[in-house]
């Protein structure tokens, strides 16, 4: 019986220069997105932003992905801190209420109580060539070879098809800056931690990441 790897189960080929590359070299960008306590607006205020969301999707001429992760609250850097600052109290009284209250913030971690929701959007680009082909054949065959038929390793394909990318990003950005939220792409670095996490939940829950090697970040 042949072994088949998990990773011909998973789209992504590479990451350049803070672009997702998949398989069949169609193009994706992933913008981390604030997040508003709508619950606290005020009815006006309410109103308006659901307004301005409903223009910024009807403006939309492609499709994209809002994606929310939710993920226990990582507090392993404050409680090694407060350990570092335990150890160094002189006084008794102060350590041991350093002590108690390490204890008291590990309890209510590990309740799962208190979870992190980290939100993106995933924009889409996709190049379709079709040489000497019109009509309806032409769309036939665009649906068929997609875009496999870019060589996103030339370097001047691959800029200008991020520049298309790029040029997506920024419109969903500013739809979504009018809404009241604000858009940071992900880099290389960035994009290589969020798949990991992904495949790696629980090591990324306890603030785990693997030391990714500079020749890899493109």
């Amino acid at each position: 019986m042949a072994i088949t790897s998990t990773q011909q189960f998973i789209e992504l080929d590479a990451i350049k220069e803070g672009v997702v590359i998949l398989k069949n070299k169609s193009l994706r960008g992933i913008m981390m997105v604030s997040s508003i306590n709508f619950a606290l607006k005020s009815d006006e205020e309410q109103t308006a932003i659901t307004y301005q969301f409903q223009n910024f999707l009807n403006s939309l001429d492609f499709s994209l992905q809002i994606f929310v992760q939710s993920r226990r609250l990582n507090m392993t850097g404050y409680l090694d801190k407060i350990k570092e600052i335990e150890q160094r109290q002189t006084n008794d009284l102060l350590r041991t209420q350093t002590a108690e209250y390490r204890k008291f913030i590990g309890e209510i971690i590990s309740s799962g109580s208190i979870m992190n929701k980290s939100f993106y959007v995933v924009v889409p680009f996709q190049i379709v060539t079709v040489g000497g082909m019109t009509g309806q054949n032409a769309k036939n065959k665009a649906r068929q070879t997609s875009a496999q038929a870019i060589k996103l390793d030339d370097a001047e394909q691959f800029k200008h098809a991020k520049s298309q990318l790029w040029q997506r990003m920024e419109f969903v950005a500013l739809g979504l800056r009018r809404c009241g939220l604000q858009c940071v792409p992900l880099n290389s670095l960035e994009l290589i931690e969020f798949f990991w996490g992904l495949h790696h939940p629980t090591e990324s829950e306890n603030g785990y990441y693997p030391q990714i090697p500079p020749e890899l970040v493109q």
